[in-house]
């Protein structure tokens, strides 16, 4: 389910707080296990935040980068979440990490599945801000046809249940400025990392 434009109202504060999240937590290019760089910038808040490097894909408590752990997770953002989820139909959606992506122009997301979670029975709760992005959207197989749907600043995308383990991506994204975010496009992605 798409709930357009539905964050377009708190973003100004989400984006404040932000600011603190990655002055604890700063941005960073993430590795695969194969040794490529992702060409987002990512950060975390929450009880855990995901992780990518040579040892794989994962949930850790601690900020490898600080050995600190994640900043916490705003009451807010909780609460956008949590709301978003009911409006779709997961009213019992308490998320306990957020995973921050930030695009600039030309970076972009290949086609994966989110399977690092211990509980598929919570929905993926994903927030646009700034520059608008294609993103795509496959099949339970990688091979599984695509379409694509334009996410502009505000959208919030949720998908769980029979579609949760389907595969996603992002198209490199486009040069723009937006007036409130600037020249790139910051995606939240809140899930339930375990039960």
């Amino acid at each position: 389910m798409i709930l357009r434009r539905w964050a377009c109202e708190s973003a100004p504060t989400v984006l404040e707080l932000l600011q603190g999240i990655w002055a604890q937590a700063p941005l960073r290019q993430m590795q695969t296990p194969g040794g490529k760089t992702l060409s987002a910038q990512m950060s975390n808040c929450g009880t855990w935040g995901w992780v990518s490097d040579r040892r794989g894909y994962r949930y850790e408590a601690e900020d490898p980068l600080t050995k600190k752990p994640w900043p916490p997770l705003p009451k807010l953002f909780a609460e956008l979440a949590t709301k978003a989820a009911a409006q779709a139909g997961y009213p019992e959606f308490l998320p306990d990490a957020c995973l921050i992506n930030v695009y600039a122009p030309g970076a972009k997301m290949g086609l994966h599945q989110d399977r690092d979670e211990e509980d598929f029975l919570a929905p993926i709760v994903s927030f646009s801000l700034g520059l608008s992005a294609t993103f795509l959207w496959g099949g339970k197989k990688r091979t599984d046809p695509t379409q694509k749907i334009l996410l502009t600043h505000g959208d919030v995308l949720i998908w769980g249940a029979e579609t949760r383990l389907h595969y996603h991506g992002i198209v490199p994204v486009k040069v723009g400025e937006h007036p409130l975010v600037g020249e790139k496009r910051i995606n939240l992605t809140f899930r339930k990392a375990h039960k």
